[in-house]
């Protein structure tokens, strides 16, 4: 399971991504030498989307979007670890989503 191995937590999860982006502000400007930013990995289960997608009412197609923002905003250096930083975080997603 992919969430025990990468996280530690024995437990399905929907969304887990990954970060290729330096954590040096100062690094992160810099273009990679073949010019292409490659922002990370994100891996959506798409059994726990479909699960997802039943429990909320909405298409698979929408909550694959949802999971592909959350994850996408991970990347960034978004979190949801306190409830200030999840409104800010939820914000995104929404502008995003529209």
């Amino acid at each position: 399971m992919i969430n025990r191995q990468y996280r530690g937590i024995d437990a399905p999860t929907d969304v887990l991504s990954f970060s290729a982006l330096p954590s040096s502000s100062e690094e992160a400007f810099v273009t990679p030498p073949d010019g292409i930013l490659r922002l990370g990995d994100i891996v959506i289960s798409y059994e726990r989307a479909s699960d997802q997608a039943t429990e909320f009412g909405h298409s698979v197609r929408q909550e694959l979007g949802e999971l592909f923002v959350h994850g996408l905003l991970h990347i960034l250096g978004y979190d949801h670890e306190n409830p200030s930083d999840a409104a800010v975080m939820a914000d995104k997603a929404e502008t995003y989503l529209r």
